[in-house]
């Protein structure tokens, strides 16, 4: 290999290392993992997201991250609420089946839940679930943040530890999103 390949090569993997250093630099940002529900009274469907914080006390707000891209992003605005159910940190595998893109498949047939008193899905297994009700939405970038009022909500193992983020590595290959540098 001539020297300017060398070069180019080394270049490409310092560029590879740099969005390496960016992707570990978010995944050390603490954020839970969720498997959002949603159901507009013909379709329902779930979905897993990391993106969801608290950001009012009065009235009690979310703000949640989606893919307007994403299928269940139409059930969602359709129904004007979605369930949040919590994840606990042995659930790796319950946060990637819901990963995956739905292609037409219902995600919820092979895993335990029921619906919400207002017909939200529920996992069963979930550590604990919201109830929220959209209030509006601004785009984001690539994606769509909708500011949701919570309406109900249940802790059900209360002493269990949720599902971090960052034990999740790249589960959802976002490592190839980040940009090479800042």
């Amino acid at each position: 290999m001539s020297t300017a390949g060398k070069g180019a090569a080394r270049i490409r993997r310092g560029l590879n290392d740099m969005s390496d250093a960016i992707a570990k630099l978010f995944r050390s940002l603490t954020h839970g993992v969720y498997v959002i529900g949603v159901n507009d009274g013909e379709r329902h469907n779930a979905f897993t997201a990391a993106w969801l914080c608290q950001v009012a006390f009065d009235p009690l707000l979310l703000a949640l991250s989606v893919n307007p891209g994403h299928s269940s992003w139409k059930i969602l605005k359709a129904a004007g609420r979605f369930s949040v159910n919590v994840l606990g940190s042995e659930q790796i595998e319950l946060a990637a089946h819901f990963g995956k893109p739905a292609a037409g498949l219902d995600k919820l047939a092979s895993v335990p839940w029921h619906y919400s008193a207002r017909r939200m899905p529920i996992l069963d297994d979930a550590l604990a679930w919201l109830e929220c009700a959209y209030s509006h939405e601004t785009e984001a970038g690539d994606h769509v943040v909708v500011i949701a009022r919570v309406i109900a909500g249940e802790v059900i193992k209360p002493d269990a530890i949720p599902l971090g983020y960052r034990e999740t590595g790249d589960l959802d290959g976002s490592s190839g999103l980040y940009p090479e540098s800042f």
